[in-house]
């Protein structure tokens, strides 16, 4: 008697869904705000472009947005580095990941940071023209189940659960920051307060003992995650950011970044603004 056919096995793959942009702003002659979109997986890194949707079975994904610092083109040139850096680097830390180095995330990132200080500082020395120059750089590492994330300086990451509400997970890295972090102020204070934007951390610059902050979080299907410069904090509140996020369609998702750019540079527009958005998509059943 011959036997039927087996079921072909349904296996449930998540997916995510990106968009970003970056604007120059309504005075600044020069962007020095750069933002990155990676898959890695242990054979190769590849660029991902300013909008898509991807299955995230086998890879992991990398996000990224820095803010450049320094005279003339000096700024646009350190944000450079960074993300160029993290396209070198990222693919072998990911080797050592999946072959059970004894090595967690934390550590990965905690060493990345530490390169690309390194290596922007050696150009600031290497060039007059770019003495001094610095960046802030906050990076996501979505794997599976998890992110985790590194950050120094006042970009930042908002966490946008699916039940509803924005969180900033990232506290920047100025006193003000640090005020507002622990409730001495609230956000209306912080952003009115003169000394908001003097930074106490950053990659390069006068920084000489770097100390990024590290966190991770709990995924789950439907929630988003959004990554941004301060020109977009000025422009926006905390609120407005989430209702921008929220009120897209799934059809409409690859627009949510430049709607939350296009509003805050036209509410604000004196700095570059950079935003980048992903959402964890509903599970898709794949027949194999």
């Amino acid at each position: 008697m011959t036997e039927e056919p087996a079921e072909p096995t349904k296996v449930a793959l998540p997916a995510i869904m990106w968009s970003g942009l970056t604007d120059v702003g309504r005075y600044r002659k020069n962007n020095e705000d750069a933002f990155l979109a990676l898959t890695v997986d242990g054979n190769e890194v590849r660029r991902l472009g300013k909008y898509g949707t991807s299955r995230t079975a086998q890879q992991d994904f990398i996000f990224a947005v820095s803010d450049g610092m320094g005279g003339a083109n000096a700024g646009e040139y350190a944000s450079s580095i960074a993300v160029e850096k993290i396209t070198q680097m990222i693919p072998d830390c990911f080797r050592r990941a999946a072959t059970g180095m004894e090595i967690g995330c934390a550590d990965i990132l905690q060493e990345l940071f530490e390169q690309i200080h390194a290596a922007i500082l050696k150009m600031g020395k290497s060039y007059e023209e770019l003495s001094g120059m610095g960046a802030t750089l906050s990076l996501c590492w979505v794997r599976p189940g998890s992110l985790y994330f590194c950050h120094i300086g006042d970009s930042r990451l908002y966490y946008l659960p699916k039940e509803g509400g924005i969180r900033q997970l990232t506290q920047d890295h100025t006193h003000v920051g640090w005020m507002q972090f622990k409730a001495e102020i609230n956000e209306r204070e912080a952003r009115s307060h003169p000394g908001r934007n003097a930074l106490q951390q950053a990659l390069g610059g006068a920084t000489q003992i770097l100390q990024p902050s590290l966190g991770s979080v709990r995924y789950e299907v439907g929630d988003r995650f959004l990554l941004c410069t301060d020109g977009l904090v000025e422009g926006l509140w905390d609120s407005g950011m989430n209702r921008l996020v929220r009120s897209c369609r799934p059809e409409e998702s690859d627009d949510v970044a430049e709607r939350l750019v296009r509003e805050a540079v036209a509410t604000d527009g004196r700095d570059n603004t950079t935003a980048l958005v992903f959402e964890i998509l509903a599970a898709q059943a794949l027949t194999e």
